[in-house]
């Protein structure tokens, strides 16, 4: 009996030390700089944030925050894409934005609110760091640098959210699906998304055999090739070229309020 106990002690100490060895093998490999809008922090707002900045995996389909539920961290993406969801009371659902390294996570907490009526859904999965909601109200509440800084970032959420709307309202699925293809390739470092045709319907507010059909134009078109879920970008200024002015809008003013963030 003493060395069945002494094998599992064994066992929960070499358990315990792999996981350990891939937590600092995954810290190794990411850092908070990757996430743009940390690494434009003022050094001394940053050097105080940054010992609970704590990494996290984003898996794919992973909810972040539910509409009306308090929220208790921020999010700061790397190298993942979270979409942030406007559920109905039928349980359909719309994709109001997507936020990746260029953001933040849970803004209602900053602008005066614990709670917000989106839902947080990651769509491309990575990884990125939370930070304890306490902490980021009480850096806001500094007014210094960090604070106009987020003010910037949530008026170029805003317009995102705003153009999606009228995207989504005024253009064809063709062109909501490059603006979409655009955006989410501006926040990744490969030309490359995962993501199935119903998702991505799910995100647009429309019907699977829409992006089915405007999916086969693309591919048709050599702009994009779809395989087994896997979504990879042949030529970008061909996208850009077949999308409604929505996209350009969305950039440009982030460029403008964020021009140190935009990389």
């Amino acid at each position: 009996m003493a060395a069945a106990s002494a094998r599992r002690c064994v066992a929960n100490a070499s358990s315990l030390q792999s996981k350990g060895g891939a937590h600092l093998a995954a810290l190794a490999r990411h850092s908070p700089h990757q996430n743009h809008l940390l690494d434009t922090l003022p050094s001394s707002d940053y050097d105080r944030l940054a010992p609970y900045l704590e990494l996290i995996p984003m898996r794919l389909g992973d909810v972040l925050y539910e509409p009306g539920v308090r929220l208790r961290h921020v999010y700061f993406p790397t190298t993942s894409i979270v979409s942030l969801l406007y559920v109905m009371e039928d349980g359909a659902s719309a994709e109001i934005a997507i936020v990746g390294n260029e953001g933040i996570l849970g803004i209602s907490l900053f602008m005066g609110g614990d709670t917000t009526p989106s839902r947080a859904v990651v769509q491309s999965a990575g990884h990125g760091f939370r930070l304890k909601a306490e902490l980021l109200k009480n850096e806001f509440g500094r007014f210094g640098q960090t604070t106009h800084l987020l003010l910037r970032y949530t008026q170029a959420l805003i317009t995102q959210m705003a153009q999606t709307a009228v995207c989504n309202r005024h253009h064809s699925v063709d062109q909501q699906l490059c603006r979409w293809l655009l955006l989410s390739l501006d926040r990744l470092s490969s030309n490359e998304l995962v993501m199935t045709q119903e998702l991505i319907a799910n995100m647009l507010g429309v019907r699977r055999e829409g992006v089915t059909e405007a999916a086969g134009k693309l591919q048709d078109a050599r702009l994009i090739r779809y395989r087994r879920g896997r979504i990879t970008v042949l030529d970008r200024q061909g996208l850009e070229a077949r999308s409604c002015e929505c996209y350009k809008v969305v950039k440009t003013e982030f460029d403008r309020l964020l021009p140190y963030v935009a990389k």
